[in-house]
């Protein structure tokens, strides 16, 4: 199995705060970790599936370096236990033109998959990634592409505006084929306070919101994946599902632990 990483995205979102400053999000870096359970199945070959995610952001003043790492174990109809390790990491420049992006997925212990470039996107027109990995390349990206962080920033400001839904294209560094569609549904956006047990959080105001990403090949109908989250102001999300198509995982939030802010 090979699950495309849409975490980057919607674990957190962060930079181009600068850029935003209409925006009353205030992006926050932190730490926070997640279980993972099966949700329910959609008539494939999985019977049962747990897992375990981390995510970090840091502050390095000029972008936000990210670290994530999800582990799932899954079993199927024909009795084989899979362990699928996937590692994720990025720095994305706060202007949000620059992202470096490095993902490496193992199956059973052995490297199943791994991508590595850089990608830039200037202010206007055109802009290109640079794979390394899984072989060199140069792939155009089309204008007004945006990378992960500044796609989860460009939701929380549609959200509050009273946006229902946006459309926009992004590149998030976890696949070869360059950019996704992606089209998101937001259910309304709550002032604060927001339920939750995290004072932190608890006073932020949030919206839900629903993700579906797509491949950008002709004639694409249905989503890779698709993903429902709560979204904080500061860019956290909360009641995570992940809908890989045969099976849905539901993410918990097990600890978060804000980071001090960088002193620039």
């Amino acid at each position: 199995m090979s699950v495309r990483l849409l975490l980057a995205g919607l674990l957190l979102g962060a930079p181009l705060l600068c850029a935003a400053a209409a925006s009353a999000a205030t992006l926050a870096a932190h730490r926070a970790t997640y279980d993972l359970s099966l949700d329910h199945v959609q008539g494939g070959g999985i019977v049962a599936a747990t897992g375990h995610m981390t995510y970090q952001v840091t502050d390095t003043c000029t972008g936000w370096a990210t670290q994530q790492q999800l582990r799932l174990q899954t079993v199927t109809r024909d009795g084989g236990p899979s362990t699928l390790v996937s590692d994720y990491a990025t720095l994305e420049s706060k202007d949000g033109r620059h992202l470096t992006f490095d993902m490496r997925q193992r199956a059973n212990g052995a490297t199943s998959e791994q991508v590595r470039g850089e990608a830039t996107m200037p202010a206007a027109g055109a802009g290109s990634i640079g794979y390394t990995l899984p072989q060199r390349a140069t792939v155009a990206l089309p204008p007004g592409t945006l990378f992960p962080m500044a796609h989860t920033l460009a939701i929380l400001q549609a959200a509050q505006a009273g946006r229902k839904s946006i459309a926009p294209l992004l590149f998030d560094g976890t696949g070869p084929d360059g950019a996704q569609d992606t089209y998101v549904v937001i259910t309304g956006w709550q002032p604060p306070p927001s339920h939750s047990d995290r004072p932190l959080l608890a006073a932020l105001g949030s919206a839900q919101v629903h993700v579906a990403f797509f491949s950008r090949a002709a004639g694409t109908i249905s989503p890779d994946y698709e993903a429902s989250m709560r979204y904080f102001s500061n860019g956290v999300s909360d009641r995570v599902l992940m809908d890989f198509g045969s099976f849905t995982m539901k993410a918990v939030m097990q600890d978060f632990v804000p980071a001090a802010p960088a002193h620039c």
